[in-house]
């Protein structure tokens, strides 16, 4: 029996008391009249994430480059699978991911923004997950239709999705930059990931 098992095994023996699980279904999540605008809004607050609106005809390109990475001191080295997109590393093709610990800008492709928390998810899409935790600076795309209320709902299209998976078994959610406020009491961002998020809204409608 290893040692975890032996543990579980001593909690089940010295429980005296045993509880029914909560009837959840009389839950009422959280929605919004407009839950595009909450998104957007506890993006740039409570995540502590930068926000760049562009429309589906806008050069992403260009806007990595003027928006993104304009104020880097020097050229930056830019990692991502996107197609398209102008970068040195791709997150497919390199050989460990021990390459991308240099890697100053990661780009990702966000499936579904929540506006309870703005969390978005992102789905192991690239060999390399860890674009999504070594970047300096990591940048999210996602379009407008994808934007739902809460996490229940979140958790229902991932959970009747047949394309997540498929390929990768791993996905996150991911809010803002790194933070941590365990030291004095004092919020610190970029204490173990990303430094900074910047988030690409996509305005298609």
């Amino acid at each position: 029996m290893s040692s975890k098992q032996q543990i579980l095994s001593a909690l089940r023996h010295h429980t005296r008391e045993t509880y029914d699980m909560p009837d959840l279904t009389r839950l009422k999540p959280i929605t919004y009249d407009d839950p595009v605008a909450e998104f957007k809004k506890k993006t740039t607050t409570i995540a502590g994430a930068s926000l760049i609106e562009i429309s589906e005809n806008d050069d992403l390109n260009a806007v990595i480059r003027d928006r993104v990475v304009g104020g880097w001191p020097a050229s930056p080295v830019i990692a991502t699978n996107i197609m398209g997109i102008d970068a040195q590393l791709n997150p497919d093709t390199v050989a460990s991911a021990q390459e991308l610990e240099r890697v100053d800008v990661g780009i990702v492709r966000g499936d579904i923004g929540v506006a309870e928390n703005a969390c978005i998810w992102i789905p192991q899409t690239m060999k390399e997950r860890a674009i999504c935790f070594a970047s300096e600076h990591l940048v999210i795309v996602i379009d407008d239709r994808h934007i739902v209320n809460n996490m229940h709902e979140a958790y229902d299209l991932i959970q009747q999705s047949s394309y997540y998976f498929i390929d990768y078994q791993f996905g996150t959610f991911i809010s803002g930059p790194s933070k941590t406020a365990d030291i004095e009491g004092a919020l610190v961002y970029g204490a173990q990931a990303a430094r900074a998020v910047t988030v690409v809204f996509v305005n298609r409608k």
